[in-house]
């Protein structure tokens, strides 16, 4: 029997009821990205401050905190604070920009993602505000003067919230229908002593206007009866609005317009600009708005005073039904506590038992649910200018994306982190579509199938990368990842969605043609690639000019091609199963891969180079002009690589293919013939046959450097890079040296921002599909491939056991120590010893390679959300 929401996932895909109209979708930095950016020189961060935010109008979309908005961004909500000593109020979170902070872009806000249904019929956020005025100044100052050496200033490290002087804010939503939404803000004063707040829940509208798209200005008007004062917003697209809310001494209108006279120096039009409200509250006069009944963009102001270890809440309802009077009593605390009741049902039901292990993996869902987020960019649009307005610089025809005239986005995406990363990157969506797949499969199909289409994929069939530059290459997940959210929903409800595969797979081909056709130098199955999302993995930036004039032969790039062949061929036969069809584009994709496997496997036969026997490792690969190769030895996941791409072709679904099984014969005994290589070591009538890059001696090899603590193996997963390489690496290339050293935690390499370090942390996702390569190396190999786990002791196991390890190792990161100590909040005493923070987690972009501490975007659930289904893999009794 279906629970309760459920139920509406069910309303909601069968087109019976929207319930994912409203949600989560407002970004948490709309400043500093590529879509505000107008400058003739590309630098987003200067053109579009944090200073500038509460005074600006956004082109492309909104932001706030803890906040909502319908899924064209029209009509937003979120919560503004003031503690009456920050300069300004809180309307959004503060954050370094890349060249302010010490590893770059850095969000410096205590924020958690408590809760969230797939629906977001309930959900749950908290941030925590300092009483003391925030040290905005300190933050940039100490960090700015900080080296590459050091780590990151943290809020916590000023000591702001010593002697618990801050608030909890938690901002809850409940949906008594779709468009009925509940909201509560809930304020506690974890000081001793009393503390003043000024909390002012704000409603507007997003400005399209002042950009010539649309001919009718919405508005917002305050309607008073005789027992209620309530908003009604009316705007051309979305119809009409109501906003209910506690009575209070003030409310405020003003205009979501430009402050033209603080941004430009220009004379303003009216007063009432977007910071006019921002001014009042700071400044403490309103006298500016006695009589303003009306606006684009409203807040009541709840000034308040509250007791140490006292709380306080706040009730509103914006809903599309006007009401009664009651909207704000009849039944709200019931309807709060049934959706959260639901929520509990639905977890209870997702999740396993352990109640520590149920905290980290719903607060991963809901990180997930939170991430959601609209995004809208139209390259020509955004190139060329909107009509009526100033255009953009002439460099701009020629500047970033230019290439992409055929890109429009306006859809609400999963996006990394909504500070840091406010914008998708591909190959990190399909990740996420993991973890979302367990608690919405339908979001998570629709997600991969947007990505596919003719307003994201380009004409020649290349997937846009990121906004900062669409055209760069990471590696071609996107088929792996349909595969996956496939059988996860299969398993969950049953459900074998071939459709989805066969939409998928149609698209997919195109992708993959490209590849072939712009990523093999030589024509060889050979391939490059560029940087392919491991950023600063290499001794030089792999995706700019290669020292000495080459080219270079990269093992991932071949590592990742053979992986995506594996990927089309599996799809094909699943999709055979019911459609022979298919069986012949399954032949094509199985010989691919041989092709490629026996590229990888000779690529070092006349040099030292891809495969090194002696040292039982795979390395990158120089091509010179000249016709000599320069092996680059470094010992990575780019030689590990190669795990990726192995495939069980299970005996009950041979049986259904009797074409493909024929070809799949001929072919081997023509290569036997030929005395070519084979890629299958065993061929056994009846019997499931395996497909893998690295042969079993090579296989056994490549573990001893996986599992040995002192290279890969750390206790919180697989190292990005191996701790052999303590002691620098480098290799001379024309004269000049290029190297690069262990580093298990922030980078000190100014490569892509030097906001990521491949160079020693651990990262999430190439640890998952590490896991998902050895576990289908166990399907085929069983008990038959036993290795030392770790390396070198007295303890054997099979590969079932390692990826169970690794998979413990990871989860570790976020469980607490017998001291209470959660290795991904570092030894901080507040997460080990405060009430208020112990339960809290935080899913970070990559962890340190020997203590498993939280790096970079601190609110990274995306593709870090993985660990939720990692503990429904090894959690589950």
């Amino acid at each position: 029997m279906k629970n309760t929401e459920q139920i509406r996932l069910d309303e909601h895909y069968t087109g019976k009821k929207n319930w994912l109209k409203w949600g989560p979708y407002l970004s948490e930095r709309q400043w500093g990205t590529v879509r505000e950016d107008y400058s003739p020189d590309g630098s987003a961060w200067d053109f579009f401050p944090h200073d500038h935010a509460r005074s600006r109008v956004y082109r492309w979309g909104e932001d706030g905190i803890a906040g909502i908005t319908d899924e064209f961004s029209n009509l937003c909500f979120s919560v503004a604070l003031w503690n009456g000593k920050d300069p300004i109020i809180k309307e959004r979170l503060f954050g370094l920009t890349g060249s302010e902070g010490n590893h770059g872009e850095d969000v410096k806000e205590l924020y958690y993602y408590l809760d969230s249904t797939p629906t977001h019929s309930y959900m749950k956020h908290l941030y925590k505000y300092p009483q003391a005025e925030f040290p905005y100044e300190e933050l940039v100052r100490v960090n700015r003067n900080r080296s590459k050496d050091e780590g990151e200033y943290e809020l916590m490290d000023t000591g702001i919230f010593n002697e618990n002087r801050y608030f909890d804010v938690f901002t809850e939503y409940a949906k008594a229908d779709n468009e009925d939404i509940l909201i509560k803000i809930t304020v506690h004063n974890r000081s001793t002593e009393e503390a003043e707040l000024s909390v002012l829940p704000t409603l507007w509208f997003r400005n399209l206007w002042s950009f010539g798209l649309t001919d009718e200005k919405p508005r917002l008007e305050l309607i008073t009866e005789k027992d209620a004062k309530y908003i009604k917003a009316i705007h051309p697209k979305l119809g009409e609005y109501y906003f209910y809310f506690e009575e209070n001494p003030r409310n405020l209108f003003t205009e979501n317009e430009t402050n033209a006279k603080r941004i430009f120096g220009l004379t303003n039009a009216h007063p009432f600009v977007k910071d006019a409200i921002n001014d009042a509250v700071v400044n403490r006069n309103f006298d500016l708005f006695e009589g303003k009944t009306n606006g684009t963009k409203f807040s009541p102001v709840y000034e308040l005073n509250i007791s140490g270890g006292k709380s306080h809440e706040i009730k509103l309802r914006l809903s599309k039904s006007k009401l009664k009077e009651k909207a704000l009593t009849e039944n709200f605390d019931t309807l709060f506590s049934k959706r959260q009741n639901e929520a509990d049902v639905f977890y209870n039901e997702l999740c396993v038992e352990d109640t520590e292990l149920k905290n980290i993996q719903r607060q991963a869902f809901a990180g997930m649910l939170w991430s959601k987020q609209y995004y809208n960019i139209d390259i020509p649009r955004w190139i060329n200018g909107d009509p009526g307005q100033t255009p953009p610089p002439e460099s701009r025809k020629k500047g970033r994306n230019h290439e992409w005239a055929s890109l429009n986005n306006e859809d609400i995406i999963s996006m990394p982190d909504k500070w840091e990363y406010p914008w998708y990157a591909a190959w990190d969506l399909a990740f996420h579509c993991i973890p979302l797949a367990m608690a919405d499969p339908g979001f998570a199909k629709s997600q991969l199938i947007l990505f596919l289409r003719e307003w994201y994929m380009r004409p020649n069939g290349q997937l846009p990368a990121y906004e900062w530059k669409f055209s760069d290459v990471n590696p071609p997940v996107h088929a792996w990842a349909c595969l996956q959210v496939y059988r996860i929903e299969k398993k969950n409800t049953g459900n074998s969605d071939v459709d989805f595969l066969k939409k998928a797979f149609q698209k997919l081909l195109i992708n993959f043609t490209w590849w072939v056709n712009r990523k093999d130098h030589n024509d060889n199955n050979v391939f490059e690639g560029g940087f392919l999302g491991l950023d600063n993995i290499g001794v030089f930036d792999r995706s700019s000019f290669i020292p000495g004039g080459g080219h270079l032969e990269q093992a991932d790039g071949t590592s990742w091609m053979a992986m995506y062949c594996l990927n089309m061929l599996d799809m094909a036969l699943e999709i055979a199963q019911t459609d022979n069809t298919y069986e012949d584009v399954a032949t094509k994709f199985f010989e691919h891969f041989v092709y490629i496997a026996e590229s990888l496997n000779r690529m070092g036969e006349d040099w030292t180079g891809a495969w090194d026997e002696a040292e039982g490792f795979f390395y990158d690969i120089l091509a010179k002009p000249d016709g000599t190769y320069i092996p680059l030895k470094v010992r990575s996941l780019v030689g590990l690589s190669s795990f990726f791409a192995t495939l069980v072709l299970d005996r009950e679904r041979l049986k259904n293919v009797p074409d493909f099984m024929k070809r799949l014969k001929w072919f081997r005994n023509y290569r036997i013939a030929n005395n070519s290589y084979l890629a299958i070591e065993e061929l056994n009538e009846g019997e499931d046959i395996l497909l893998s890059l690295t042969p079993k001696k090579r296989l056994e090899k490549l573990l001893n450097a996986l599992l040995d603590p002192a290279e890969f193996f750390s206790p919180h997963g697989i190292r990005s890079v191996s701790k052999i390489h303590e002691k620098p690496y480098s290799v001379a290339i024309d004269g000049a040296e290029y190297g690069l050293q262990y580093e298990p935690g922030e980078g000190r390499s100014d490569l892509f921002g030097g906001n990521s370090n491949w160079r020693g942390p651990v990262w999430m996702p190439m640890n998952y599909l590490l896991i998902q390569s050895l576990l289908e190396l166990y399907k085929y190999y069983g008990n038959s491939v036993i290795t030392a786990c770790p390396a070198d002791c007295d303890r054997l196991v099979n590969l079932d056991q390692v990826a169970k390890d690794i998979s413990n190792g990871l989860i570790s990161i976020f469980q607490p120590d017998a001291d209470g100590n959660r290795p991904v909040h570092g030894n901080n005493p507040l997460y080990r010893e405060n009430p208020h923070f112990k339960d809290l987690v935080l899913f970070y972009e990559y962890f340190h390679g020997d203590t498993g501490g939280g790096i970079g975007a601190s609110h990274q659930t995306g593709w870090t959300g993985l660990v939720a289904e990692l503990i429904d893999r090894v959690g589950k009794k």
